[in-house]
Formats: structure tokens, sequence, C-alpha cells
């Protein structure tokens, strides 16, 4: 590897084989699981979480938004509503996509990005599904509810560049963005043939770090990540390789702060494909709010079927 992509990835010596299936669900799972994990901690640095919870590794609710224990945020509501738009419509449309956002900003979630309220505002004033492309639209909210689209196009990954940014331009044109969201796409359709983690950062994340230099994440520990993809890709990068398990890579991710809760869900969806659904400890599934669980099930169930056709 070149000095720009070197990196000690860290890989069990034996990975696990699981159905198509295992992995679609673990991917939904892991993405709520971290959700609900990480988002307790959101806004908190390393230090302060060590403070208060000395290792947080457990679902308990709570943070800024004062939820329940197993209550997710809008990165796992916005992913079960895109979910929902594109088995509506049989694939990924960006018309659809957009009246699922709008629909699910009239809900009044527990929380709303600034840039996503633009995009969905914007939607309800013009019309127009796709947002103008932005250089202030290099946030993670595209990336974190992505996995819809990821098994949507399990089985004609040609259609994935044109299917995520359907979706992504609603709220993030940026081609910081983009490229995000279509490597952690990338990462969670190998994830889920069963390539190992040294193939996965070899192939998407290799060709992410050789279009977009910033993204190098072996120069340095990303702790405190903000909202920008960089920082939520990095911290979730240095997580899923430096870690030995499902569990380890999303305690170290989450502990690091920050925009926890994106961090944690992203890393789930990744973390959840490579490494099974039966990998998630099931003191964090038994902790989930009972509905999200079983929509991200069910989700997964009919959007895989839906990427084999």
């Amino acid at each position: 590897m070149s000095a720009l992509t070197s990196v000690s990835v860290s890989v069990p010596k034996t990975s696990p084989h699981f159905s198509v299936q295992n992995r679609a669900a673990g991917a939904y799972l892991g993405m709520a699981v971290g959700d609900a994990l990480g988002a307790t901690v959101e806004f908190m640095t390393p230090m302060e979480i060590h403070r208060q919870y000395g290792i947080h590794d457990t679902i308990r609710g709570g943070g800024w938004l004062r939820l329940k224990p197993g209550q997710v945020t809008d990165d796992t509501t916005m992913a079960l509503a895109l979910g929902r738009a594109v088995l509506d419509a049989g694939g990924v449309e960006a018309d659809a996509a957009a009246q699922a956002f709008d629909d699910w900003m009239r809900g009044k979630p527990v929380d709303i990005g600034n840039t996503v309220r633009r995009g969905i505002i914007h939607f309800r004033r013009t019309g127009r599904a796709a947002n103008p492309a932005s250089e202030h639209d290099a946030g993670n909210g595209a990336c974190m509810r992505c996995l819809p689209v990821a098994l949507a196009t399990f089985n004609c990954q040609e259609e994935t560049v044109e299917a995520s940014r359907a979706q992504a331009h609603v709220t993030h044109n940026n081609p910081l963005s983009d490229a995000a969201t279509e490597c952690v796409i990338e990462m969670i359709h190998g994830a889920m043939l069963g390539l190992s983690l040294d193939e996965l950062h070899a192939g998407p994340v290799v060709k992410l770090l050789h279009g977009f230099p910033r993204f190098r994440f072996d120069n340095g520990r990303c702790d405190n990540p903000s909202g920008f993809i960089v920082d939520t890709l990095r911290a979730v990068f240095q997580a899923l390789f430096e870690g030995e398990s499902f569990e380890a890579a999303m305690v170290d991710v989450v502990n690091r702060g920050g925009d926890a809760d994106t961090s944690g869900a992203i890393l789930g969806m990744i973390a959840g494909a490579y490494y099974g659904m039966d990998a998630i400890p099931m003191r964090w599934l038994k902790r989930l709010d009972k509905k999200i669980r079983q929509e991200c099930e069910s989700q997964a169930r009919e959007l895989i079927r839906l990427g084999w056709t």
C-alpha cells in the first residue's frame, strides 16, 4: 500500500459465513443499535463520556434529546422512511424519496439536521427533488440513511451511483457526501458478499482515498467527530478496521463522542453486514424499541428481496 492508504487492518482469523438475508438484517439492526447507543453521548467529548460512564456500552437513553432507552433518532427513522418509499415505488426514485422525507418531517421527528431541513423545505417550495450543488452540504445526513439503497441495489450494483444520488441530493448535493455515501454502500455490498476487512479496505476505501485524500484515517485518532462527513467516516473507518468484533468496533466509535449517533449508525450498517446479525449483542437488541426492531427486520427482508429482483 502507498503511504496515502497504509493502515493496520485487524481481521478475525476466520470470517463468519452467513446468508445474505442474515447480513441484511445485521446491517439494519446494527444501524439502529448504533444510533440508540450513540445518541446517549452525542455532542459529548471522550473525556466527558469517561467521567460520566467509564466505558459507555449500554443502551440507556437520555442524552441531550432525553430519549427513552432504545429510542432512535433521525438516522434510523429517515432510513426507515426511505425504505418504505423504495418498497412502495419498487426502486429508488428521487421524487418518492423527497416526498417520504417531507412526510417524515411533518411527523415532527425527535431530531433533524439543518441541512436536511433546508433540503426538504426546498422540495416543498419548488417541487424539485434535488437541491443545487453546494459546498456547504458535506454533512453526514445522506450517508446515515443510505442502507435501503444498498439493499435495493444489491444485485444491480451498476445502478448504485444513480440510486444513491437520487436520495442524497434531496438534501445533500456535494461531491464529498456523494463519494462517502457511495463508498459506504459499496462496503455494505462487499460485506454482504463475504469479503474480508482487508478486501473492503483495498477496494472501496482505497478508491475513496485516491479520489478524496481528505478521508485518510491513518494520520491520528479521530475523536469527537463532527457532522462533517470526512470526520464521521474517519472515525468509522478507524473503529471498523481496528476492531475485532461488532461490539468492539461499536463501543470504540460511540465512545469517541461528537456526532456519535450517526457514526454509530454508519458503523453499525457496515459491521452488521460484515459480522452478521448474530454478532450483535443480545442485550442491545433487547433494548431497542420493539416497533423499530420489527420494522428494521421487515425492511431488511423486503429490500434484499427487491435487490435480488
